[in-house]
């Protein structure tokens, strides 16, 4: 899942890369009632480009990171607790020490 947002947000920033003025554009239109009174400056292109090589580029070190990790997931608190609470070993330390002192 996380792979597949890392891709979309990828996809999404190449596009605003590529085309600043047809996202800008299109933004415009969905935002504004009035967007045909709306003209943004010059400046907000070039930040617009900016935007989307910057998205792009976190979106791909995202999945190097993602593809390069080591198989090492964080674990869950709660499945921790679980697997303390299901093998006595771990749970008290009364697996095979108690046994060992009878």
């Amino acid at each position: 899942m996380k792979a597949l947002l890392l891709l979309v947000a990828g996809l999404g920033g190449l596009i605003e890369a590529v085309a600043p003025r047809r996202v800008v554009a299109l933004w415009t239109r969905a935002l504004y009632r009035n967007a045909g009174e709306a003209e943004p400056r010059e400046w907000v292109y070039a930040a617009a480009k900016v935007e989307g090589t910057l998205i792009a580029a976190g979106a791909l070190v995202g999945l190097f990171r993602l593809v390069t990790a080591d198989g090492d997931f964080p674990v869950d608190d709660s499945t921790a607790a679980d697997e303390r609470e299901s093998d006595p070993a771990i749970a008290g330390g009364h697996g095979d020490d108690q046994a060992a002192a009878e």
